[in-house]
């Protein structure tokens, strides 16, 4: 998630205080990322270091936390949110999901059951899946950001989900043609990932 990215956005609509860019941040995600006044602060500084934003106005009282300033976003600022917003992110190289590690470890650990393994991780998945249904269930369409939010971690849950159910199987085949972990050592050397396109961006 790019905080940095975010704040651009926040600020594309006008000048604005620090608290002010986490409350409506925090909004704005449904309430599901909570976000430190610290990192809010100090991802301004650096977007004010690299030009992307200035600060405007004089210091006003802040409270808690002291002086506040206002900041808006530059030229330089909204060419680089607009170009992020624009440019997909690079997917070309698989993330070191921490799930499929542990499925590909536990084929090598002698005395694993790999299914028992799996159907802990499902059941678990299973439950998450169902307390956010409850939630957007209870939420009933009132905070859109909140909706979208829990539409994307069910549908990414539910791909993990379905994944483990494909990794089951294939293992489960696998083992019956004769398979046994020591050949998980062998590389696939003609196996080759596939390149990320290069895509301009329209203006």
């Amino acid at each position: 998630m790019s905080v940095r990215h975010a704040l651009l956005a926040l600020l594309s609509e006008g000048p604005k205080y620090g608290l002010q860019l986490r409350e409506e941040f925090e909004a704005n995600t449904g309430q599901v990322w909570p976000l430190n006044v610290g990192q809010v602060y100090t991802t301004l500084q650096r977007l004010e270091r690299d030009g992307l934003v200035t600060a405007v106005g004089d210091a006003q009282p802040g409270g808690e936390h002291g002086p506040q300033k206002a900041y808006r976003i530059t030229e330089a600022g909204s060419a680089e949110l607009a170009q992020w917003l624009r440019v997909p992110p690079d997917l070309s190289v698989p993330p070191r999901d921490d799930l499929v590690m542990k499925v590909l470890i536990a084929v090598r650990v002698p005395g694993t059951d790999v299914s028992e393994v799996i159907q802990a991780h499902r059941r678990y998945l299973i439950e998450l899946m169902q307390e956010w249904t409850r939630l957007k269930e209870d939420d009933n369409g009132r905070d859109l950001a909140f909706s979208l939010v829990v539409d994307s971690e069910l549908f990414r849950v539910d791909s993990v989900v379905r994944w483990l159910d494909a990794a089951e199987g294939r293992l489960r085949r696998a083992l019956a043609d004769g398979w046994n972990p020591a050949q998980a050592a062998a590389p696939a050397a003609s196996a080759g990932l596939p390149t990320r396109p290069t895509m301009g961006v329209r203006r």
